[in-house]
This record gives C-alpha cells, structure tokens and sequence, in this order.
C-alpha cells in the first residue's frame, strides 16, 4: 500500500519503478515472467518490505494502532508513511512530487499490457483519482481506512485511527522521519539503487 515509497526508492529506472509498483502481486517465483529490469523492481520491493517489518521505528509507530487493528498495524503505517512522505517529498527529491507522479502515471499507460490483472483493475482509478494525492491529507488517509475497510479484512476502525492521529501525530511523523533515510541508505548501499537526493548527506550519516 505504501505506493509513493517504493516510487522514490526505485530512482530513475522506469523498468525498476514498474517492478517496484507490482511486488506485491507477484508472488513466489513468478518474477522470473518478467524481463530482468522488471524482475530487479520486483524483488526491489519484497527486499524493501522486509527491511521495513525489521526496523524498530516501524514497530514502534504500529504500537499505537496494534490495540485496534492488530495484524493489520502494519499496513495502517504503510499507507501514513506514505502521507508523510507526500508532505515532506521536497525534503528527500530534488524532483516536485507532481513531476514524479507523471512519470509513474506514463509508466503505467505505457505498461499496462504487462502489467498483473490485478493491478490493472485498479490502474486505471489510481492515475483518474490521484490516490497519490489523496494520501497527503489526514482526511484523505481516514477515507482509504475508512473504504479498505468495506471491501477488505482491514477492521473498520477509522475513528479510532483518526483518535490516534490526533493524539500522536507529531510523533509518527518523526518516527517516518528518522526510518526515511535509513531505507533509502539500504537500498542505494546494499542494493545499488541510484536514487537522485536533495541532500546527498543523508547517505553520509
């Protein structure tokens, strides 16, 4: 769910950033269908995911929505990562979000053919509705929680999630801020990714 993190962690690779997009509807070795650059994104993602379930400020920002949604925490975080990330964009990309969302949006027309059935069921209302920028907003987000949860196993709790946010905003948003750049080192360092930064100094640290 957390679209707009795997966009910017694939860098300027279109054929990566199809890959990246489609992770989670490839399953076990059905990467092997795809053309290499592709299968590159592919496993870009299941690697990404991975490092995320592991990293202790992910844990910590589930904790606060573990009471109601449990098993479902994590990807409640996925989707605010991403909110975070659409209002902080500027401080990580040299390149505007708009821009970048563009490039995905082509990505996909162009495509679409090769894309998984599933993805190409809702290809089409992600590029119309902008689900990118739905996301930046906090209302945005309690509709997706809010919709997830009449057409998926996701709990209907989004009073509870919209409770939270109020409560812990300040604080999950730090918590995006501290795991932000040490997956984006993981992915430039262990998994030789070129991503173009505002501030190269991030890999530094």
């Amino acid at each position: 769910m957390n679209y707009l993190a795997h966009i910017f962690l694939s860098g300027n690779d279109d054929d990566v950033l199809i890959g990246n997009f489609i992770g989670d509807y490839v399953k076990g070795r059905e990467y092997n269908s795809y053309p290499p650059s592709i299968k590159k994104g592919i496993l870009l993602h299941r690697r990404i995911d991975t490092f995320t379930d592991r990293h202790k400020v992910v844990h910590q920002s589930m904790s606060y929505f573990a009471p109601k949604y449990h098993k479902y925490a994590g990807i409640i975080i996925d989707i605010l990562y991403d909110h975070f990330l659409a209002n902080h964009w500027e401080k990580f990309s040299p390149q505007p979000l708009s821009i970048s969302k563009e490039n995905l949006f082509d990505c996909l027309k162009k495509n679409y053919a090769i894309l998984p059935e599933r993805v190409q069921f809702f290809v089409p209302s992600f590029i119309k509705n902008d689900w990118i920028e739905i996301y930046s907003s906090v209302e945005g987000i309690i509709n997706v929680f809010t919709r997830m949860s009449m057409r998926t196993t996701l709990p209907d709790q989004s009073e509870f999630a919209r409770e939270v946010l109020r409560k812990y905003y300040i604080q999950l948003q730090s918590e995006f801020l501290t795991y932000f750049p040490d997956i984006i080192r993981y992915v430039v360092k262990q998994q030789g990714i070129s991503i173009p930064l505002r501030n190269n100094e991030i890999l530094e640290e």
